[in-house]
């Protein structure tokens, strides 16, 4: 029998799943044996052979064109699935025992007993559960850590360098992470866990939405939620929601990105503790989200309301390390982009350009972004000079980085100079771009 089919712990969630717990009440095994599939990932064939069923059976289950009701069929099914004797009707199962209480208690000796043939494909119950202690993974405050500070360097080097090169990795370890939830721990260890996958998860996302595949970034976004939700982290599904709501006003879906981020503030107000750095960088989403419905006040309500959180900020508060971020010179850069999408150049243009000069040089996307952002609003101000100069500066850190959103924002840049196209100043600009980023300036106009 492979590891796969070697019976394992059913999750704890499907285990308290409403439907799976009246499905198993009734002995329900169509639904049983579909809930299985979809949400602990145990296929019909893998159900067959854990259960000593033929699959052609399983699959008449499945179909609803057979019913289980044998004893015998109904025990193998709790022993096979790891479905507790009480949800099915049963006593209790020998292996129900916590392994704690199991090897607590002294064996009587024994005399040698002949050796019996058992069947060679599947291992005794001793084995089994030797095997089992074998795959185990023993985790400890060492190795939560080291999850962690994975995370924080995959953050620092999306910043420098994009996220698509290291999306098999996250999406790797997110899948292991997954995978040691299935096991039981103790609450502040699992707990952990479902803290890390979740983080996982949303980075994995955010590579996605980086890339404009904003379809998969949607479903990691989601399955980063679910996590969340998990531990009734509010906070951090706050975070979530905040970070869809950003992609929906790239989608030019303002109205969705007006909801998202409302549903963002409502979590973190009714969360325990939530520091006013959260409610700041939320504030500021809202403002983007207005100011894509164009509504002029309600965006500077909201800015307003930004600012006001971040002056209560103190050192002292118990920020959680997602939300770090947003420092002074984030604060100061999005306001500026909140009133350029506004069409408030003047206005966008002395903060930009304020917190660039205070930004750290390794953040490439982000001084990439924030120079095509000012180089715009400089150029909606009939700045052509300066405002080419601002995009031949934000040239090189956008080579740095493989991001989509910076090509965007580069192609949206050179779009505006088109009336410009033969001015000197444009076309140095042009074959400065064409000389650091060749497979961009293919795509754009000649």
């Amino acid at each position: 029998m492979s590891d796969s089919d070697r019976p394992q712990e059913l999750p704890a969630r499907l285990l308290t799943d409403p439907e799976m717990i009246d499905a198993c009440r009734v002995r329900d095994f169509t639904r049983v044996f579909r809930l299985v599939k979809t949400k602990a990932g145990i296929y019909p064939s893998m159900v067959a052979r854990r259960c000593e069923l033929t699959p052609s059976r399983v699959g008449e289950v499945i179909a609803g064109r057979r019913e289980l009701r044998h004893m015998d069929v109904i025990e193998r099914i709790s022993d096979g699935l790891r479905i507790p004797g009480h949800m099915l009707g049963l006593a209790r199962r020998t292996w129900e025992t916590p392994q704690a209480l199991a090897v607590a208690e002294r064996e009587a000796p024994q005399m040698p007993e002949p050796a019996q043939q058992t069947p060679a494909s599947l291992p005794g119950p001793d084995a089994d559960s030797i095997l089992a202690l074998a795959t185990r993974t023993n985790l400890n405050a060492a190795t939560l850590e080291a999850f962690r500070s994975s995370i924080e360097d995959y953050w620092r080097r999306d910043d420098q360098h994009g996220g698509e090169a290291l999306r098999p990795a996250i999406v790797g370890q997110l899948r292991y992470v997954v995978g040691l939830l299935k096991e039981r721990r103790p609450p502040a260890i699992q707990n952990s866990l479902y803290d890390i996958a979740a983080e996982l998860a949303r980075l994995t996302g955010w590579t996605y939405f980086d890339s404009r595949q904003y379809n998969q970034a949607r479903v990691y976004f989601t399955e980063a939620l679910e996590l969340a939700k998990e531990i009734d982290d509010r906070q951090f599904m706050a975070n979530v929601l905040a970070c869809m709501s950003l992609q929906a006003t790239y989608q030019d879906k303002p109205a969705d990105s007006l909801a998202l981020v409302t549903a963002a503030q409502d979590q973190a107000r009714s969360a325990r503790g939530t520091t006013p750095r959260v409610l700041s960088m939320l504030s500021m989403r809202e403002a983007f989200a207005h100011a894509t419905r164009g509504s002029r006040d309600a965006t500077h309500r909201a800015i307003t309301e930004a600012h006001r959180h971040f002056e209560q900020i103190r050192d002292s508060d118990p920020d959680p390390s997602w939300v770090t971020y947003f420092d002074e010179p984030k604060l100061i850069v999005d306001t500026g982009i909140a009133h350029g999408r506004l069409g408030e150049a003047a206005t966008a243009e002395p903060l930009i350009a304020d917190a660039l000069r205070r930004e750290e040089r390794t953040n490439h996307r982000g001084r990439a972004l924030h120079s095509f952002w000012l180089a715009r609003t400089q150029l909606d101000q009939g700045k052509l000079d300066q405002a080419c100069h601002t995009a031949m500066q934000a040239l090189e850190p956008a080579s740095a980085v493989a991001s989509e959103r910076v090509s965007g924002h580069l192609r949206e840049f050179y779009d505006q100079l088109e009336p410009h196209r033969q001015e000197p100043v444009a076309l140095a600009f042009e074959a400065r771009l064409r000389e650091l980023l060749p497979p961009v300036s293919g795509s754009l106009h000649p």
